[in-house]
């Protein structure tokens, strides 16, 4: 079963082939249309059933339950204080950037019901590594309203040829802003704290290019996966430690030795580019999953995104 409930996209067929194709530069409103994004957020009190009167049902202050507005679904509940965000505010996000700044939404789509949905644009900046490796910048927006996701908006890489994602870092410590629910969310103030972090775009081109120019051989590449390909697991004294994931380790060497999408590009074989290309790919790709929308959830926001950005701090150590 997909989580991915609607989506619209522009360009290539997305990875689970689901979705309504659209031609370039759409109005946001057909967006909100053929994405399945115009509906709104409501909110109602919490009644309960208290047994002392068959007429009478009670509140439960201080909570109040989110359900859509066209289905009347129940999303969460959540106390008074969450500010929801609605998902005609993640389109409007783009609005300014797409009709003056030359952004170009690409995707834009529901999961889980209603209860997280997100907005994908092209930001127009560009890097090619050696041999045609070109790498594209996007920037995303997503939220939540079941409490499992704060509103993130985050520069994104991918790697046009085997399609795979990597965060761009937006200082050297982040790698999105993040808007709780218990506070509001002011797009004019997420653009502003972006604005000063396009630069990043620049910083994470030469670390790309850098990568690919840094030779690396089996032992390096094994002693890599093995620190970051690892599972918590309990011993017979109830000690938490770590396991290395065989299958995993197996399968991203795999990837790396030539099984992987563009692992004999001049920029991947046998670099630190190329291994770290062949964690995503595995996370994007090949990694265990209960449908592709929750492999995409786990990959842009889960386990597969903080698995991703191990792969490429410990390479970024080879640079050093």
């Amino acid at each position: 079963m997909h989580s991915v409930q609607s989506m619209a996209y522009v360009n290539e067929v997305p990875w689970h082939g689901l979705g309504q194709s659209l031609a370039p530069h759409q109005p946001l409103e057909v967006w909100a249309e053929q994405a399945g994004m115009r509906w709104s957020i409501e909110a109602s009190d919490v009644l309960f059933d208290s047994g002392l009167d068959a007429d009478v049902s009670s509140t439960f202050p201080g909570q109040k339950v989110l359900y859509r507005s066209d289905t009347k679904a129940p999303l969460a509940i959540v106390s008074d204080r969450y500010h929801v965000v609605q998902p005609s505010e993640i389109l409007e996000f783009y609005r300014d950037l797409t009709e003056i700044a030359g952004f170009e939404l690409e995707t834009a789509g529901v999961l889980k019901e209603g209860r997280k949905f997100w907005a994908l644009a092209r930001t127009g900046q560009s890097a090619m590594l050696k041999g045609g490796d070109q790498v594209n910048g996007y920037l995303l927006l997503a939220t939540a309203c079941d409490g499992s996701l704060a509103t993130t908006a985050q520069f994104t890489s991918v790697r046009v040829v085997c399609q795979n994602t990597l965060s761009v870092a937006l200082s050297r410590d982040a790698c999105a802003v993040k808007v709780p629910h218990r506070t509001q969310f002011d797009a004019k103030a997420v653009k502003q704290q972006l604005g000063v972090a396009i630069a990043s775009w620049d910083d994470f081109m030469q670390r790309m290019k850098a990568l690919s120019e840094c030779r690396v051989n089996a032992k390096t590449v094994e002693a890599l996966l093995q620190r970051i390909l690892t599972y918590p697991t309990t011993n017979v004294s109830e000690t938490q430690t770590t396991a290395v994931n065989e299958r995993a380790l197996k399968t991203v060497q795999g990837l790396f030795e030539g099984r992987g999408k563009g692992a004999d590009m001049r920029s991947a074989a046998d670099t630190a580019w190329g291994l770290v290309n062949s964690v995503t790919e595995y996370v994007d790709h090949h990694r265990r999953a209960r449908s592709d929308g929750h492999r995409l959830d786990a990959a842009w926001f889960g386990q597969g995104a903080e698995l991703k950005k191990k792969a490429w701090d410990e390479a970024l150590m080879l640079l050093s």
